[in-house]
């Protein structure tokens, strides 16, 4: 029986919350319903566009810091360490001290660290301000969800709970669309002004306009921390292991596999406090069940299929030396998909569309890789257009219907098993992106060193179309120097690193074809498998079936 800390209010039916941690769902006129929509497009994407906006301008700031690409990576790894292990009790705060206070607190605090940012210069101090600003950054997620729960009366909730959670996707294409913009105003400084001015925005925008009170149920104990103390940190080396392990290269780096030791003791130490829980924060034996393993299953390789975009796209510009300004364009056609894509899963949404809405997206991301597969180092990032709006389409059409689909399994064992739910989808978006992107990126590498091998060898002297070549760049560098010798040298220099970067387009057209077949043999995997369990499921339920009734001895 859950202990209430306040009166609960005499709601009628359609008003009372889903769960304790949620708001109730009182009437509102049209112009609050529009007003909670704002405010929930506001704080998502105060939520994410810190963070992508690091992302997207990365190399500049890690000249202007003097950061190596290593020491630079830190600043997205700071940021998901804290952020991936903030909702192993969020969702609890929320049910024990209410919404409002959730609100207030998490975007105040997110605010301040904001304004923090623009008073630390050093790499130190920058990366612990990340670090915090990411735990209080998974605030404004859920914030943005609960938020667009009131856009709309009760009947339309699960539309809107499947826009609610897809306004976070709209941060990345945001972030390289503005950032032009910010960077030509000033250096990195800006990017970090524009962070607090959106976090103070926000908070001043819930505070105006509250959540609806819910349920206030006593549910944090004192194990819960004790699991959180171990946790946190397994997951927060996990990620650190993900994003470093690639640019150090995972062979040659020694501590990525002793700081893997040490995550998978905390880990199983985490597990085993867990499993002897009367009252579990995490319920270990229902997430590793049949049914939630392939959940996760999916959520993962989903997220995964992701990353052609956020690594294999953007890689590639950059490697042909594109940057925010060339490739923004293109990000406008990115935010349109994933605003159709978002817009598409919630108009089609029913019991019966969810699983079809999750093959679509496969589809439309495994078609947009496999058309990005025969790039050439000519290409433009307008180039990509229609790849690119497919693929945007088809990441801004999946979340929605993963969610309710997780959140119907969920309910249907009790609202105890929430905090485990939303862990679980935290967990697999999270790693199923940091995994993608080591896992192409180590592709990626493997790859180029194989296609540069091949390219090299061909480029000796003495044959006839490496000579003609190098004739043809020396008179290009006679502004450089007079020396004939110099100009030889710096003709075969350019030579050579014109192969490196052939051999990076090869290399990352050898990506886009790995995504897009993961993805396809995903989707035709599932429907196999589908079909072969409708086919043998009658075979399974019919000895009990045809039993028949019990014998009246066999009773007694």
């Amino acid at each position: 029986m859950s202990e209430y800390l306040r009166p609960v209010p005499d709601w009628e039916e359609h008003e009372k919350p889903a769960l304790p941690g949620t708001a109730s769902y009182p009437w509102h006129p049209p112009h609050r319903h529009a007003a909670y929509a704002a405010i929930a497009v506001l704080v998502a994407l105060t939520g994410g566009l810190g963070n992508a906006l690091v992302s997207a301008n990365l190399p500049q700031i890690q000249g202007q810091l003097g950061l190596s690409p290593a020491e630079g990576n830190w600043l997205l790894a700071a940021y998901l360490m804290a952020n991936v292990s903030a909702n192993l009790l969020l969702f609890k705060f929320r049910q024990q001290y209410g919404m409002r206070l959730f609100a207030e607190l998490g975007l105040g605090i997110y605010a301040a660290l904001a304004v923090l940012h623009l008073f630390v210069g050093s790499p130190a101090t920058t990366l612990a301000v990340r670090a915090a600003s990411g735990f209080a950054g998974a605030a404004c997620t859920t914030l943005g969800t609960l938020y667009m729960l009131q856009a709309m009366p009760r009947r339309y909730v699960a539309r809107m709970l499947i826009i609610g959670v897809g306004l976070a996707q709209l941060a990345v294409p945001v972030a390289w669309l503005i950032s032009p913009t910010l960077m030509d105003l000033g250096q990195w400084h800006n990017l970090y002004l524009f962070e607090a001015g959106m976090a103070l925005c926000s908070f001043a925008a819930v505070v105006v306009l509250k959540l609806p009170p819910g349920i206030q149920t006593r549910v944090l104990e004192r194990k819960d921390f004790l699991t959180f103390a171990l946790l946190a940190p397994a997951l927060a080396i996990l990620v650190a292991v993900l994003c470093q392990g690639y640019v150090r290269w995972w062979l040659d780096t020694p501590w990525l596999g002793w700081a893997l030791c040490v995550a998978l003791a905390l880990g199983w130490a985490a597990f085993l406090v867990e499993h002897h829980r009367e009252r579990p924060l995490l319920q270990i034996r229902w997430i590793f069940s049949p049914t939630m393993l392939q959940f996760m299953l999916g959520a993962f390789v989903l997220r995964l299929l992701t990353n052609e975009q956020s690594y294999g796209m953007v890689g590639l510009m950059r490697t042909l030396g594109m940057g925010p300004e060339q490739m923004a364009p293109l990000f406008a056609v990115i935010l349109a998909g994933v605003v159709i894509g978002i817009a598409a899963s919630a108009l089609t949404f029913g019991p019966k569309s969810l699983i079809p809405q999750l093959a679509a997206s496969v589809l439309l991301i495994g078609t947009a890789a496999l058309l990005d597969q025969h790039r050439t180092s000519m290409d433009r990032p307008m180039d990509f257009a229609l790849s690119q709006f497919l693929g945007a389409v088809g990441a801004g059409m999946f979340m929605g219907p993963l969610m309710l689909i997780g959140f119907r399994h969920t309910l249907a064992r009790g609202t105890d098993h929430v905090v485990s739910f939303i862990v679980l989808l935290s967990l697999t978006q999270t790693f199923g992106g940091l995994a993608g992107s080591a896992a192409l990126g180590s592709y990626q590498l493997h790859r180029e060193h194989l296609h540069s091998a091949q390219l090299t060898a061909h480029l000796q002297r003495g044959d006839a179309v490496v000579e003609q070549r190098l004739r043809q760049l020396q008179p290009l560098l006679a502004t450089q120097t007079t020396d004939p010798l110099q100009q030889q040298a710096l003709a075969a220099a350019q030579l050579a690193q014109g192969a490196r970067r052939e051999a990076n387009v090869r290399a990352y057209n050898d990506v886009f074809a790995f995504s897009g077949w993961i993805a396809l043999g995903y989707l035709l995997g599932s429907v196999a498998l589908t079909w072969i369990w409708r086919r043998l499921r009658p075979l399974f339920l019919r000895p009990a079936t045809s039993a028949g009734p019990v014998p009246e001895v066999e009773r007694r």
